[in-house]
């Protein structure tokens, strides 16, 4: 039998595509920044150096010239420069002092540092780079070899500061597009689900109600300590989310079956039984119209093994025990709760008491004994749920 996807499906599934590939083979292009010259802030107690070192600098960068630690410290209050030039012996606040206390600080402590001295010792120089210095000069200065140092590590600043906006941008889009994913795979799942609820009149709000039993099964089974291993990788969100569709394959059963009024007869109920497999069918279906469907696992696994029993006589592969997964077993019970407590064109309605009891008496039969157990703790709860979401 042919069986169509929705065309409003189909539509969501073009749009996922979309964004799956921006997300995919695009990056946010970093905006350039305006040009405009670098501060630099140029700390000694010797009035020639600061006169040189401006000369120097001047042309190339805007600098900030001062005699003291205490007024570099004054100054940050106001500017940020992109680098600053101290020098080590000074009185009051020496060069070393000051790189301590810039460093401790996180306004302050990205800012380079190039310490200017007249010493040329290399245990002087371990000292300031175990401080945080990026480098040393010396004085006089070399005016060539001065503007080349600061000019490489300028370089340095910006790619380092252009390669974290790049990594803020990518962090960025990466949750914007994982968000429109969730969205895009919530939407396809649920208009899916609409679609199938829409078509079967008669069992009204089921899926509605077997979403929220496996919710409060699950919560059950995780304080219950069981099966926790498996339970602890799910991403919850889609689990919930895919069992909406453990029935998507009603839509390949023709509308007289599946909204007869009536018993149905041996042939057109082995009929009605395809719909595990060709729930499969129609998942894959959806899969292969995209290469970014994979949150649907889950759905295919409550599609396919939702009638599977725990002693192998199930459908549609006779699967049995913990051959089944865990998905299917779960929504075993769920799924024949409803139908109990549900009123059909074959059957009344049961009571909450006489649904559950049944449940209880098919363990080992029917469901997985370690889930009745949990069942058993919960079956008020399912009660209060079929009520709240009557047909």
């Amino acid at each position: 039998m042919y069986f169509a996807i929705p065309a409003r499906v189909l539509r969501l599934l073009k749009k996922l595509l979309g964004y799956c590939n921006d997300f995919r083979a695009g990056v946010l292009m970093i905006t350039m920044q305006d040009k405009k010259k670098e501060k630099i802030m140029l700390v000694d107690d010797n009035k020639a150096n600061l006169t040189m070192g401006k000369s120097i600098l001047s042309e190339l960068y805007d600098v900030f010239a001062m005699s003291s630690a205490d007024k570099l410290f004054e100054i940050l209050k106001h500017v940020i420069p992109d680098l600053i030039l101290l020098d080590i012996d000074m009185p009051g606040m020496n060069g070393y002092e000051a790189i301590t206390l810039l460093k401790a600080d996180k306004q302050y402590a990205d800012i380079p540092v190039i310490f200017v001295t007249a010493k040329n010792s290399e245990l002087n120089e371990y000292e300031g780079l175990g401080l945080g210095a990026i480098d040393y000069v010396a004085k006089p200065f070399a005016p060539a070899l001065l503007l080349k140092r600061i000019e490489n590590h300028l370089l340095i600043q910006k790619q380092k500061k252009s390669l974290q906006e790049f990594n803020d941008n990518l962090i960025k889009m990466v949750k914007e597009k994982t968000h429109q994913l969730y969205d895009l795979q919530n939407a396809i799942i649920s208009n899916m689900a609409e679609f199938v609820e829409f078509r079967d009149v008669i069992t009204g709000r089921h899926i509605s109600r077997t979403q929220k039993y496996l919710k409060k099964l699950v919560e059950q089974l995780v304080e219950d300590e069981v099966y926790t291993d498996e339970l602890l990788i799910w991403d919850m969100n889609v689990i919930l989310l895919s069992s909406q569709l453990h029935d998507i394959g009603k839509i390949a059963i023709s509308d007289t079956i599946l909204n007869k009024a009536g018993k149905l007869t041996d042939e057109e109920l082995e009929i009605m039984k395809t719909h595990t497999s060709k729930g499969v069918e129609v998942i894959e279906k959806i899969e292969n119209s995209t290469d970014f469907a994979g949150f649907l696992e889950y759905a295919k696994l409550f599609a396919g093994t939702h009638h599977e029993k725990w002693n192998g006589s199930g459908y549609p592969q006779g699967l049995s025990g913990a051959n089944i997964p865990l998905e299917g077993r779960i929504m075993a019970i769920a799924d024949v709760y409803d139908a109990l407590i549900s009123t059909r064109p074959y059957k009344k309605s049961f009571t909450a008491d006489e649904s559950a009891r049944i449940i209880i008496n098919s363990t080992g039969t029917h469901f997985d004994p370690t889930l009745i157990k949990s069942f058993s703790k919960i079956k008020d709860d399912f009660a209060a749920i079929a009520v709240e979401y009557m047909d």
